[in-house]
């Protein structure tokens, strides 16, 4: 029986990822001593096709490759051969449960090919720097697929939003691969459509806040998605005292206010925001995704500004920004049950604080983008409080929010103040459908604009702790 030529079969077992075994005792060795060697799967030697080979000890006292050593590799299913050594020829089975099948499933790894089958198929994405062929596409460790150059900023296909966080893939409800398969931009309640100005894809905000990954983020906003020169939609001074924001209104996503008891959640000690207007300017963005079968959580970069900041900090003008996720994942470390990741508990605290301009009271040290001073002083011009955890103003450069604005706080105030980079993460169970709403909104007003900037969504093969930390 004849076997295929050595540097196809090390290339195949790299990219399933095989347990390495060796028949010495330790990792040690006499420099020029040869050895027994065999890097397949435990009980697959002698399988098959399967042999093992000889190594060399090296000048630094450890063994080499393995030579002429014949391993597992994936099912041919046609040349009668057993190529995986399990001791079936040419089978089309899913031994490892994971819903894909050796041969007309394509599932490259489903016994003895690679230490975890279940978490390698054509459902899985391609966790980087494993070593591993984990969506079994014949190439290992993928570099990232970018999708978000030439999107236009005004663009009124909701896809296109998906490709400007960096999901780029798509699927369908009966397609096995991971994608996006729907998108849609809405108001805060789902219905209706935003204002045109109220979001865009960008390449930049400003003169500093570029993307975390690839070419483009997208905005998301209470008045104009857009910073000082931009175009489609233009600039919009974030304080022109415009009282009808971007004019839009609509209620709130009903599941996340009545998890909470019927209201908003709200920072610890700030008054509770008026609903009794709604929503006021709302965009929401809807991502419809399954998960890869080997994903168990995911993260986002995001941003948050807003020329709410340092006047109305802790008061009931509050412009909310929510990421609520969807999911059935029901294990360690759970997703909150109002669904929201965008939020911030302190080490050791049962404190919650909603992401937005209230993370500059208490301070979180979440909201290092302003001018150190007063806050809150527009609802008591005799307020104590303040903000001492402010560490640039690199991110409001180019953006507007940098103008001079005296305010009622303080003769060195600037028209807004943002969180900078920060990472929201959340759990999810490999392969099912998940629902992530993406939503910024004005409450008790429209006046006074926020922004929020998203980007960078990335999956992860861990379990992450939900929620929102600095970058």
């Amino acid at each position: 029986m004849s076997y295929r030529p050595i540097a196809i079969v090390l290339l195949v077992v790299s990219a399933c990822g095989p347990a390495a075994r060796d028949r010495g005792d330790d990792d040690s060795c006499t420099p020029g001593s040869v050895g027994d060697c065999y890097d397949g799967v435990g009980g697959t030697e002698g399988v098959g096709p399967c042999h093992g080979g000889q190594h060399m000890c090296g000048p630094d006292g450890t063994w080499g490759p393995c030579i002429d050593e014949v391993v597992p590799q994936p099912e041919n299913c046609t040349d009668g051969i057993d190529n995986n050594c399990n001791g079936m020829v040419d089978e089309d089975i899913d031994q490892d449960g994971d819903g894909f099948t050796t041969c007309t499933g394509h599932d490259c790894c489903d016994s003895t090919e690679c230490t975890d089958p279940a978490l390698v198929n054509p459902g899985a994405f391609d966790a980087p720097g494993n070593g591993v062929d984990d969506d079994c596409d014949g190439i290992i460790d993928n570099p990232p697929q970018l999708c978000d150059s030439g999107l236009p900023s005004n663009s009124p296909t909701p896809m296109d939003y998906a490709k400007g966080i960096d999901l780029c893939q798509t699927t369908t409800t009966t397609d096995v691969r991971w994608g996006v398969i729907d998108a849609k931009l809405t108001l805060a309640d789902g219905s209706s459509v935003p204002a045109t100005q109220s979001h865009s894809i960008r390449p930049r905000f400003g003169t500093n806040v570029v993307p975390k990954l690839g070419a483009s983020f997208i905005e998301l906003s209470t008045g104009y998605a857009a910073g000082e020169g931009d175009t489609n939609p233009a600039y919009h001074d974030f304080e022109s005292g415009d009282a009808t924001g971007n004019g839009t209104n609509s209620g709130f996503p009903a599941d996340f206010v009545a998890a909470n008891s019927g209201k908003l959640p709200n920072a610890p000690n700030c008054p509770a925001p008026d609903m009794s207007t709604g929503a006021n300017d709302p965009v929401m963005l809807t991502l419809t995704v399954r998960v890869p079968t080997n994903a168990k959580s995911f993260t986002l970069s995001t941003n948050f500004f807003s020329s709410e900041f340092p006047e109305y900090t802790c008061s009931e003008f509050n412009d909310f920004f929510v990421v609520l996720l969807d999911s059935k994942y029901a294990g360690m470390n759970p997703n909150p049950t109002d669904k929201n990741l965008a939020f911030y508990s302190p080490p050791n605290s049962t404190d919650k604080y909603p992401v937005g301009v209230n993370l500059a009271s208490g301070n979180t040290g979440l909201f290092t983008q302003c001018v150190n001073g007063k806050i809150g002083c527009a609802e008591n011009p005799f307020t104590t409080k303040s903000i001492a955890t402010c560490t640039s103003q690199n991110d409001l450069a180019g953006t507007g929010f940098d103008t001079p604005d005296s305010g009622s706080c303080d003769a060195t105030s600037v028209e807004g103040g943002g969180t900078g980079w920060l990472v929201t993460a959340g759990n999810v169970v490999g392969g099912e459908i998940i629902t992530l709403r993406i939503a910024i909104w004005d409450t008790s007003d429209h006046r006074l604009d926020s922004m929020a900037i998203i980007d960078g969504f990335t999956w992860s093969v861990d379990e992450a702790s939900p929620g929102t930390v600095i970058f």
